[in-house]
């Protein structure tokens, strides 16, 4: 078990309020408990975004694709503060200027390790120079890939399984961003932040 699996999480309801903090080990175990989490896309000039090819020793969907980065906020850590934690972590990248661009339940069995993921996902984007320095940790990522998020919609489709399951949510988000749930409310619409659930891939 890495050091990281021994930190802390905030279990939530399906609407994201806190109920309680346990480990990222015990959350991730079947049957899941579902968790705080967020996940970082990183957009350079020309609309595409940083994917990473998991690392093999990770515990989740390793040497799958997935964004930037993804972790988990300690309980009552902010979330930027602990995006831009991750993004030194596992990219070597400096502090961003991130936006939520909105929230994904899902949920997703590993078929290879066991591990579970049961998520209320913060999609957190970052507009990035071109030449964005980074320095991935070979413990976390295998290599990295720049992308046209468009085209990585139908690569999803025809390789579902070259994939984080996550991912779709993810680049959804982006594509299509919610409107904050307190805006929409003002505005006399239903908010846009109704969860999504997806089996694992």
């Amino acid at each position: 078990m890495t050091a990281r699996e021994k930190h802390l999480v905030e279990l939530v309801d399906d609407g994201g309020h806190v109920l309680g903090e346990t480990t990222v080990a015990t959350a991730h175990q079947p049957p899941g408990r579902l968790h705080r989490a967020f996940s970082v896309l990183l957009v350079d000039p020309r609309g595409r975004i940083l994917l990473q090819q998991r690392a093999a020793v990770k515990t989740r969907f390793p040497l799958r694709w997935a964004n930037a980065c993804c972790g988990h906020p300690l309980p009552g850590q902010s979330l930027v503060e602990a995006a831009n934690r991750r993004l030194a972590e596992e990219l070597g990248v400096e502090p961003v200027d991130l936006t939520e661009v909105g929230v994904y339940v899902y949920y997703a069995e590993d078929p290879d390790t066991g591990r579970v993921e049961f998520e209320y996902d913060h999609v957190l984007r970052a507009d990035v120079p071109a030449d964005l320095p980074v320095r991935p940790d070979p413990d976390e990522v295998a290599t990295l890939r720049w992308v046209d998020p468009h085209e990585l919609e139908q690569e999803l489709d025809a390789d579902p399984r070259a994939y984080a399951p996550w991912l779709g949510g993810v680049v959804n988000r982006l594509l299509r961003p919610a409107r904050p749930a307190v805006d929409a409310a003002r505005a006399g619409a239903p908010a846009d932040e109704v969860p999504e659930r997806s089996g694992g891939g």
